[in-house]
């Protein structure tokens, strides 16, 4: 698939011209003739959800960085001003903070998907590593974003956050003090971490095209895990899952749709409507949602710097699956034992995430611990003794002959 001939052929003199000279047609042509694996499912889908969601967080972005003012004395009021004043804001700012939430949810089924398939496995090394490359920075994003609305979630969240850095050795205080602008969260933090915030999407963007084009070098995988080899295997990506990508996204604007026009609020913290106040603590400081399972990682070492460590262990960690995974096979769907271990490691995300977003207090630091503990173990134990001691079951000859039940000659 890597090998994948051009099938555009101009029509026009201006479209013949134009392409002798920046063959931009023929690469939009050729991606919607490029062949895909026939059985992929809907949990494919997820790839065309985040480009769009992405798109959305850009525009909705762009529109509303030019109302807000990054001060702290005003950063809250023009948030406010913007959702009561500025035109469409009441639509805007929920799209734009909503939309957080709906991407990495959509992110996290991409991942996950990735894992139950074997995505990240030959010869798709580069394609996973760019693609938790991105995760990285639309966290550091995230991150910066949520402190932007100078809410009282955001002030201590980003105290809490920046004076971890405070805990490397040697050049600890340093780093701190240069993400800061200072000694404290103040003006200039403010305005460092709103111009970073501004920036890194178009970073995204970047990678996302990298992506793309690793994909379109090694080709789609797709749930049985086995390679095309003839064009019975295979699909044009338009028609069939142009369509398929559109309904799905249509399904996913629903539910987006419900959260902004019922409950724009409803996947924020209370406190951060409340404007930042350096001299009342919230009792319980919690950063979003997607950012809880980490945040627990990091709450359950009692040692500062060890929390630092684990927490950014837990996100490099997935750079090196492609070698910590010993299976010769990518889906789980033939290895019985992997599939079980893949959902005891669902459930010990989902139980982070609520760890997570718990004082850490009692029984929740208990379980946090155990938690973290599994979350490792899966990874560095669990995954390569699995693939050296399972026997996996039976793979079909050929994608065909799995979709169809029984073996298609090419070209009949």
């Amino acid at each position: 698939m890597s090998g994948h001939p051009s099938t555009y052929e101009p029509k026009y003199a201006a479209t013949k011209w134009l392409d002798t000279r920046l063959p931009i047609v023929r690469m939009g042509a050729d991606f919607m003739t490029f062949p895909s694996p026939r059985n992929l499912n809907y949990w494919y889908t997820f790839g065309g959800i985040l480009t769009l969601c992405l798109a959305s967080q850009i525009i909705t972005g762009i529109i509303l960085a030019m109302h807000y003012v990054p001060h702290v004395d005003l950063a809250f009021d023009s948030v406010q001003r913007i959702r009561r004043d500025v035109p469409f804001g009441w639509l805007l700012q929920p799209m734009h903070a909503v939309g957080a939430s709906m991407f990495f949810l959509a992110v996290y089924v991409h991942m996950f998907r990735g894992l139950y398939y074997g995505s990240y496995k030959a010869p798709r090394e580069v394609l996973w590593i760019i693609g938790c490359l991105i995760y990285l920075i639309m966290m550091a994003t995230g991150f910066l974003g949520y402190t932007l609305p100078w809410g009282q979630m955001s002030f201590w969240g980003a105290t809490v956050i920046t004076g971890f850095f405070g805990a490397v050795p040697v050049v600890g205080e340093s780093l701190q003090q240069w993400l800061l602008g200072g000694y404290a969260v103040d003006n200039a933090t403010l305005n460092r971490f709103f111009a970073l915030h501004y920036l890194l999407p178009f970073v995204i963007a970047g990678l996302v095209g990298l992506h793309v084009w690793a994909l379109h070098h090694v080709g789609q995988n797709n749930p049985i895990g086995i390679t095309t080899k003839t064009k019975q295997d295979t699909l044009s990506f338009h028609p069939y899952y142009t369509i398929k990508d559109g309904f799905a996204v249509v399904v996913f604007l629903l539910i987006f749709a419900f959260f902004i026009f019922y409950q724009p609020d409803a996947l924020g913290h209370a406190d951060n409507y409340i404007e930042a106040d350096a001299l009342k603590t919230p009792p319980h400081i919690v950063p979003e949602w997607y950012f809880l399972p980490f945040y627990a990682i990091l709450r359950a070492v009692p040692d500062k710097l060890g929390g630092v460590i684990a927490m950014i262990s837990a996100i490099l960690i997935l750079f090196a699956l492609p070698w910590l995974d010993t299976s010769k096979v990518r889906s789980a769907t033939f290895r019985p034992i992997y599939k079980k271990f893949f959902w005891l490691l669902l459930i010990d995300v989902i139980i982070l995430t609520w760890v997570g977003g718990s004082p850490a207090e009692g029984h929740f630091i208990l379980i946090g611990r155990l938690a973290t503990i599994y979350y490792f173990a899966h990874f560095i134990i669990f995954m390569p003794i699995i693939g050296i001691i399972e026997t996996p079951k039976p793979l079909p000859n050929s994608i065909s002959e799995a979709v169809l039940k029984k073996p298609i000659k090419d070209g009949t």
